[in-house]
């Protein structure tokens, strides 16, 4: 059962009535929408700051409220109330549109994420070729600010932005192949749902020392784990694949014109798409939101904050790559080990079936 399902008894409305149906999705998506913008809003200007500090050693902010919490709403203040500075001869439907598609689109992905028991807004049976096509809609608005923006610095860092999400995308989607081929299936479902990706990670792949080691993908096809996390840092544009915001080369790249409310829509379109790469690892790799004795929904939390662990651990620790490295890394490199992960994986699952 989805939690449009879940709202639409709790309301007592009649979920083959479309309109009804419609009523109970849009309730299920405000709910999911707003538990996700509540964790970038802590994620952006609170976490990454301290994770980093720690990283680097030195102290984040720890002057504002307590732990230095405050500093989310003094941002959101600061932000919002600068002026809107609109750029001459931009291409403004275009520039306008940008930031709501960059940040929307990701959002749009959550849909079909399983969080927990019942806490998913719609499960179709073409889960994960859904995400995949929704979090793509990004390099469109990435090329839209760029092109629009009437400036040689975001145009640049729109061109990087297309090129490498041409280079890493196609080694992530065969990554996600890899998993269907074990599972049998693009539904995602969740831990109670038979024939799912998720509901496949459920069994006990062995027991070591008494201890059962769950059949996540992460373990049985831990080359595929890796190829994917790596093509994922390239997709969300963090070190050692961030150039196409380079400051130190153009600027701030495609958002170098964008200001108050509409900056506000770019940062959080970047931190939403991390998320949402964190979000689809610990479904298609992690098991979902499976775990011991905690709520599923808790699991869930931990393991996406995890992979924003590690994205802010490469963010600190691996050096920036030039361009020409980039689209090397990825048509010479991801591309080849992704299509050599997915025949060694079809070959395994011909053998075994």
């Amino acid at each position: 059962m989805t939690l449009s399902d879940t709202i639409a008894g709790l309301l007592g409305l009649n979920a083959d009535d479309p309109l009804h149906f419609f009523v109970a999705a849009i309730l299920a998506s405000a709910i999911v929408g707003t538990f996700m913008l509540v964790n970038v809003a802590i994620a952006g200007p609170w976490a990454k700051r301290k994770i980093t500090a720690a990283f680097t050693d030195r102290i984040a902010v720890n002057r504002i409220g307590p732990f230095g919490l405050m500093v989310i709403v003094a941002d959101a203040v600061r932000l919002l109330s600068k002026e809107l500075i609109v750029p001459e001869k931009v291409d403004r439907p275009a520039w306008d549109l940008a930031p709501l598609l960059i940040a929307g689109s990701a959002l749009l992905g959550f849909a079909v994420i399983p969080m927990g028991n019942g806490i998913q807004v719609a499960d179709p049976e073409v889960g994960l070729a859904y995400v995949f096509a929704v979090a793509s809609l990004a390099s469109v608005g990435l090329v839209m600010a760029g092109y629009a923006s009437n400036n040689k610095y975001s145009m640049l860092g729109g061109l990087r932005a297309v090129a490498q999400n041409l280079a890493y995308e196609i080694p992530l989607v065969l990554t996600g192949v890899s998993v269907v081929l074990f599972a049998g299936t693009l539904q995602l479902g969740n831990v109670d749902a038979a024939n799912t990706i998720v509901g496949a990670q459920q069994a006990t792949l062995a027991t070591i020392g008494g201890i059962a080691i769950p059949s996540w993908y992460a373990f049985v096809n831990p080359f595929a784990f890796v190829l994917f996390l790596v093509a994922n840092l390239a997709e969300v544009g963090r070190n050692p694949f961030d150039t196409p915001e380079a400051p130190t080369e153009i600027v701030a790249g495609y958002q170098t014109e964008y200001s108050s409310v509409y900056f506000v829509l770019m940062y959080l379109g970047e931190f939403i798409h991390i998320f949402l790469g964190g979000a689809i690892v610990a479904t298609i790799f992690l098991g979902g939101p499976a775990g011991p004795v905690l709520p599923g929904i808790v699991w869930f939390l931990i393991k996406i904050w995890a992979v924003f662990l590690f994205t802010q651990w490469a963010r600190s620790a691996l050096p920036r790559v030039r361009i020409d490295q980039l689209i090397e890394i990825g048509w010479k490199g991801m591309l080849v080990l992704s299509f050599a992960n997915l025949i060694l994986t079809a070959i395994i699952v011909g053998v075994v079936v």
